[in-house]
Protein backbone atom coordinates (compact mmCIF):
# COMPACT_ATOMS: atom_id res chain seq x y z
CA UNK A 1 0.00 0.00 0.00
CA UNK A 2 0.80 3.15 -0.83
CA UNK A 3 1.71 5.88 2.25
CA UNK A 4 1.95 8.53 0.34
CA UNK A 5 -1.29 10.22 -0.15
CA UNK A 6 -2.59 11.15 -4.27
CA UNK A 7 -1.63 14.01 -5.57
CA UNK A 8 -3.32 16.41 -6.62
CA UNK A 9 -2.84 18.32 -9.43
CA UNK A 10 -3.00 22.00 -9.68
CA UNK A 11 -6.27 22.41 -12.19
CA UNK A 12 -9.62 21.92 -10.56
CA UNK A 13 -9.25 19.47 -8.12
CA UNK A 14 -7.87 16.42 -10.78
CA UNK A 15 -5.74 13.89 -9.03
CA UNK A 16 -2.88 11.69 -10.23
CA UNK A 17 -1.27 8.41 -8.45
CA UNK A 18 1.05 9.03 -5.97
CA UNK A 19 2.85 6.07 -8.09
CA UNK A 20 3.25 8.44 -10.96
CA UNK A 21 5.97 10.60 -8.41
CA UNK A 22 4.39 13.64 -9.76
CA UNK A 23 5.25 13.26 -13.28
CA UNK A 24 3.90 15.13 -16.08
CA UNK A 25 2.10 11.97 -17.91
CA UNK A 26 -0.31 10.39 -16.12
CA UNK A 27 -4.39 9.33 -15.69
CA UNK A 28 -5.83 12.19 -14.08
CA UNK A 29 -9.61 12.02 -12.96
CA UNK A 30 -11.30 14.40 -11.41
CA UNK A 31 -13.57 12.55 -8.94
CA UNK A 32 -15.19 15.10 -6.91
CA UNK A 33 -17.11 16.13 -9.88
CA UNK A 34 -20.21 14.78 -11.13
CA UNK A 35 -19.60 13.82 -14.39
CA UNK A 36 -15.69 12.52 -13.10
CA UNK A 37 -13.94 13.96 -15.79
CA UNK A 38 -10.62 12.19 -16.98
CA UNK A 39 -8.31 13.51 -18.83
CA UNK A 40 -4.30 12.68 -19.99
CA UNK A 41 -1.69 15.30 -18.15
CA UNK A 42 0.60 14.83 -20.95
CA UNK A 43 -1.55 17.37 -22.76
CA UNK A 44 -1.81 19.87 -19.80
CA UNK A 45 0.94 21.81 -21.24
CA UNK A 46 -1.09 21.98 -25.09
CA UNK A 47 -4.15 23.14 -23.40
CA UNK A 48 -2.41 25.46 -20.46
CA UNK A 49 -3.74 28.55 -22.06
CA UNK A 50 -7.75 26.96 -22.77
CA UNK A 51 -7.86 24.41 -20.35
CA UNK A 52 -11.56 24.25 -21.63
CA UNK A 53 -10.70 22.39 -24.61
CA UNK A 54 -8.70 20.14 -23.11
CA UNK A 55 -9.64 16.08 -24.35
CA UNK A 56 -11.65 14.72 -21.32
CA UNK A 57 -13.93 11.64 -20.93
CA UNK A 58 -16.72 12.04 -19.01
CA UNK A 59 -18.01 9.40 -16.92
CA UNK A 60 -21.40 9.44 -14.12
CA UNK A 61 -20.46 9.50 -10.29
CA UNK A 62 -22.71 6.35 -9.95
CA UNK A 63 -20.18 4.35 -13.07
CA UNK A 64 -16.95 5.50 -11.62
CA UNK A 65 -16.91 2.30 -8.93
CA UNK A 66 -17.26 0.27 -12.08
CA UNK A 67 -14.29 1.79 -13.50
CA UNK A 68 -12.18 1.07 -10.96
CA UNK A 69 -13.19 -2.91 -10.72
CA UNK A 70 -12.58 -2.66 -14.35
CA UNK A 71 -9.10 -0.97 -13.96
CA UNK A 72 -8.39 -3.72 -11.00
CA UNK A 73 -9.52 -6.80 -13.34
CA UNK A 74 -6.42 -5.85 -15.37
CA UNK A 75 -8.76 -6.40 -18.37
CA UNK A 76 -10.22 -4.73 -21.26
CA UNK A 77 -13.87 -3.90 -21.25
CA UNK A 78 -16.60 -1.35 -21.16
CA UNK A 79 -18.62 0.99 -18.46
CA UNK A 80 -21.40 2.53 -19.74
CA UNK A 81 -19.91 4.38 -22.98
CA UNK A 82 -16.07 4.55 -21.93
CA UNK A 83 -14.15 1.51 -22.99
CA UNK A 84 -10.91 0.59 -21.58
CA UNK A 85 -8.47 -1.18 -24.49
CA UNK A 86 -5.51 -2.77 -22.96
CA UNK A 87 -2.64 -3.61 -25.07
CA UNK A 88 -0.03 -6.73 -24.69
CA UNK A 89 2.82 -3.71 -23.64
CA UNK A 90 0.60 -2.88 -20.72
CA UNK A 91 -0.70 0.50 -22.28
CA UNK A 92 -4.05 1.26 -22.59
CA UNK A 93 -6.68 3.42 -24.32
CA UNK A 94 -9.75 5.22 -22.76
CA UNK A 95 -12.04 5.70 -25.22
CA UNK A 96 -15.15 7.81 -24.47
CA UNK A 97 -17.19 10.61 -24.31
CA UNK A 98 -16.79 14.37 -23.59
CA UNK A 99 -19.01 16.13 -22.17
CA UNK A 100 -19.68 17.99 -25.02
CA UNK A 101 -20.71 14.77 -26.87
CA UNK A 102 -17.24 14.23 -28.82
CA UNK A 103 -15.38 10.94 -29.10
CA UNK A 104 -12.30 11.02 -27.08
CA UNK A 105 -9.46 8.90 -27.12
CA UNK A 106 -6.85 8.83 -24.27
CA UNK A 107 -4.01 6.91 -25.15
CA UNK A 108 -1.74 5.77 -21.96
CA UNK A 109 2.22 4.21 -21.98
CA UNK A 110 2.59 1.27 -19.63
CA UNK A 111 4.09 3.19 -17.11
CA UNK A 112 1.24 5.59 -16.79
CA UNK A 113 -1.22 3.14 -16.72
CA UNK A 114 0.80 1.07 -14.32
CA UNK A 115 1.34 3.84 -12.00
CA UNK A 116 -2.80 4.60 -12.42
CA UNK A 117 -3.55 0.67 -11.59
CA UNK A 118 -1.57 0.81 -8.52
CA UNK A 119 -3.41 3.85 -6.83
CA UNK A 120 -6.56 2.39 -7.29
CA UNK A 121 -5.10 -0.30 -5.90
CA UNK A 122 -4.79 1.75 -2.81
CA UNK A 123 -7.57 2.60 -3.08
CA UNK A 124 -6.66 6.22 -4.12
CA UNK A 125 -9.51 6.50 -5.95
CA UNK A 126 -11.98 5.79 -4.37
CA UNK A 127 -15.42 7.91 -4.47
CA UNK A 128 -15.72 9.91 -1.08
Amino acid sequence: MSTTPPVTSMSGGFRKSSYSNDGPSCVEPNIAADPVLIRDSKQNGVYVNDPGQQPMIALSVAQWPDLLDLVLSARSGAVGSLVVDLHDDGSADLIGIAINGESVRLSFTTSEWDAFQKGVADGEFDPH
